[in-house]
């Protein structure tokens, strides 16, 4: 029987499915549902009427400042989920890519593959749709090889997580909805161009807590630093079988550099995925693939490694697509 192909665009419209990962879930769908900005779709593959993969992104507005412009773009998180054993995925893969390809260029101008577990898995797939790759980084910290999570954090680091806490600041997991509210506001102030130009809104953080604390579906945690109980730092993660992601995270290090609320925010999200038995931690975003990156840097002396990836991308216009293909052939 031949490969079926469906595409969901509303999530009372998709059937109970298998799987557990997280970037690829119809409870991932549904927050990107529920907040302003967002258009999700998701393509499942089915054999004999059994489903075999699936496949999430996401269009969402891009605000850039220089030059001023408001672009759509969907978002991809990995190639998919592969729901069965004995599959040639490859091929699947292929299939689900271009239907994804032809169903996001309707609305959007740009398509972008990010956070590969394998860079080398689907190169024919990505090449063949006209998709073109660009080296990048990826940080990500090994906890299951390690007694506590700060055996690897760089000496500075510790003192600096010494004399924040010496100094009054408070570190815990987020407790209520207003909580998260607070927290929202104070990384839409404070996050930086400098880490990623995109920045979701509140109601996203919100969404987070819910799935997780109503339906369980969804695993994430957002710790916040406070300081008399004023949130001045914290971060966001999401779990996704034995990993976590740090998906954001800040802190007001201007007004309150001596509790360093931006290291406290990372310390927080290491130790307790540690403590919940993860085996590793990754930054979702470290940044633009200069050769120096402040934000890279500022993570890397938390113990992480750098991993050479690439992302993979597709524009609209045709004539621009082969220009950059051709660049990055």
């Amino acid at each position: 029987m031949p490969l079926k192909l469906t595409t969901y665009y509303r999530g009372n419209d998709i059937p109970a499915l298998p799987g557990n990962d997280t970037f690829h879930s119809t409870a991932l769908f549904r927050i990107y549902e529920a907040t302003p900005g967002y258009a999700p779709l998701l393509i499942v593959a089915s054999l004999d009427g059994k489903p075999v993969a699936k496949l999430l992104g996401t269009v969402r507005r891009s605000v850039r400042l220089f030059p001023p412009a408001i672009i759509k773009r969907c978002e991809v998180f990995g190639t998919g989920e592969y729901l069965a054993e004995g599959i040639d995925r490859e091929a699947i893969f292929s299939d689900m890519l271009q239907r994804l390809t032809d169903e996001a260029l309707r609305n959007a101008f740009l398509i972008e593959f990010r956070n590969l577990p394998d860079a080398r898995f689907g190169y024919r797939s990505f090449r063949s749709c006209s998709y073109f790759p660009i080296n990048w980084m990826r940080v990500r910290n090994s906890l299951h090889n390690v007694s506590r999570a700060e055996d690897r954090f760089s000496p500075s680091r510790i003192r600096q997580i010494k004399k924040g806490l010496k100094n009054g600041a408070e570190v815990r997991e987020a407790r209520s909805t207003e909580e998260v509210a607070r927290f929202a506001h104070m990384l839409h102030h404070i996050y930086s161009w400098k880490i990623r130009r995109h920045f979701p809104s509140r109601e996203f953080f919100q969404q987070l807590m819910k799935h997780t604390a109503n339906a369980n579906e969804v695993q994430s945690r957002i710790f916040i630093v406070l300081h008399k109980q004023r949130i001045i730092g914290g971060s966001a993660c999401v779990y996704s079988g034995d990993n976590a992601y740090l998906w954001f995270s800040g802190g007001m290090r201007k007004s309150h550099a001596l509790l360093y609320p931006g290291v406290l925010a990372v310390w927080k999200a290491l130790t307790d995925a540690k403590e919940r038995g993860y085996r590793h931690l990754e930054f979702i975003d470290v940044g633009l693939p200069f050769q120096k990156h402040s934000y890279r840097e500022f993570v890397l002396r938390f113990g992480g490694k750098q991993i050479s990836t690439r992302r993979w991308f597709r524009f609209r216009w045709k004539w621009l697509n082969k220009v950059l293909s051709w660049i990055y052939r």
